[in-house]
């Protein structure tokens, strides 16, 4: 292939491996930024899967979208919160991303990061506007997901605390009606059965 097809694809495995310069030289070269490979990823969101930050940053500065959906509903920003790529994230929180994307599960780029207890992602993520009581498809917000998908430990304590400060509604139940405060008892999570209670949560 040559030309500028053989110079996206270029792009999409320079992304992937974090080459920094050869991205450069692509993107200078006037490759297509939405380039996308076989399951709909973009280079940017290769970038964002490999945590290369230097080249994500790069692709962000020329312009690439960190809106763009993949065939699994990931775009550069939901993944880069369900992963924990905080740098990343700094640097997408300028460009104001469209905070109404949902991933395949219906949730929004807060809530894995708070199962996941990415705790400075979290930080970064309540400073976007993000609805912190957004309910996926589960019927689960980011605090119910601490709780049932966390293990009650320092981090998970962390980022319950910091949604909970947000304004996370410690009351909002599951699909069967039983509360965030509820499931911390039954898992044994008496540190953030704590900061739930403290909350207002029943």
């Amino acid at each position: 292939m040559t030309g500028a097809g053989a110079a996206t694809v270029d792009l999409l495995s320079a992304a992937s491996s974090g080459n920094l310069a050869e991205v450069g030289r692509l993107i200078a070269a006037g490759a297509n930024l939405e380039q996308r490979d076989g399951q709909g990823q973009t280079p940017l969101l290769r970038a964002v899967a490999g945590n290369h930050v230097a080249v994500a940053k790069a692709l962000l500065a020329a312009g690439a979208s960190l809106n763009a959906r993949a065939a699994n509903q990931d775009t550069p920003w939901l993944l880069a919160g369900a992963a924990g790529r905080s740098e990343i994230i700094a640097a997408m929180l300028p460009l104001k991303p469209d905070l109404s994307l949902r991933n395949r599960y219906g949730g929004d780029a807060l809530i894995p990061a708070c199962e996941r207890a990415h705790v400075e992602t979290v930080k970064l993520l309540l400073t976007s506007g993000i609805d912190v009581n957004h309910v996926n498809n589960l019927g689960w917000t980011c605090l119910l997901e601490i709780v049932i998908l966390g293990d009650g430990g320092p981090r998970h304590q962390q980022v319950a605390k910091l949604v909970l400060d947000a304004g996370a509604n410690p009351n909002l139940a599951d699909k069967d009606g039983v509360t965030p405060l509820q499931h911390a008892r039954k898992r044994g999570q008496s540190e953030v059965a704590k900061l739930i209670a403290a909350k207002g949560g029943r």
